[in-house]
């Protein structure tokens, strides 16, 4: 079994709660997932990995894949979305505002960082799967075994967090490195991700 198959196994073992959705527990999801890590791993260009919160009810939870959406692969011209974009699996395309900005950013850059989240799965109002919240203390303590699995696989140069949940799991995770912190663009912060993301891209 490879590296990745593992990492996405190991993601399936999460049940869903009143609270917590697992978008990998559909087949389509997980192999969305794999499809991009795959693409990723062999990537040329700068090793970086963001670490964000949370998958939203727009976005994530519907690819699989951090900071995108249905949307934003039909919208956007990057090799990236133009290479797994075909070959995904989406029960319905929406648009999110994070992943707007994300890759209306990246469309300009030559490299493309890995993106993750501290808590990989959806966290929710109780029984309200179409609202996001943010991860607790303890479900970003759940996801640092996930994200030192991704880091083993990848082997980036650089770690940064995007807003911060995203900061607190990468600290807890790699406490002997540097982590960057970035705004996250939500609510305003756009200008303030685009000089953070610039310093590291």
């Amino acid at each position: 079994m490879s590296s990745i198959e593992e990492f996405v196994t190991e993601l399936t073992k999460q049940k869903n709660t009143s609270t917590i959705s697992n978008p990998y527990l559909n087949q389509d999801i997980a192999d969305n997932l794999r499809l991009y890590l795959g693409a990723m791993i062999k990537m040329e260009g700068k090793r970086v990995l963001l670490v964000g919160e949370a998958p939203g009810y727009k976005g994530c939870k519907i690819t699989g894949i951090p900071f995108t959406s249905g949307k934003a692969f039909e919208r956007f011209d990057h090799p990236l979305l133009k290479e797994i974009g075909s070959q995904l699996k989406l029960t319905k395309i929406e648009s999110e505002n994070t992943a707007t900005i994300v890759w209306e950013y990246l469309s300009k850059k030559n490299d493309t960082p890995l993106f993750w989240n501290s808590f990989p799965f959806h966290p929710h109002p109780k029984d309200n799967e179409n609202k996001n919240r943010a991860p607790t203390s303890g479900e970003v303590e759940l996801g640092i075994n996930h994200l030192k699995r991704l880091h083993s696989i990848y082997k980036p140069e650089v770690v940064a967090g995007i807003g911060g949940k995203g900061v607190e799991c990468a600290k807890k995770a790699f406490p002997k490195e540097n982590i960057v912190y970035i705004r996250h663009p939500s609510f305003g912060g756009k200008s303030e991700f685009i000089d953070g993301m610039d310093k590291i891209i």
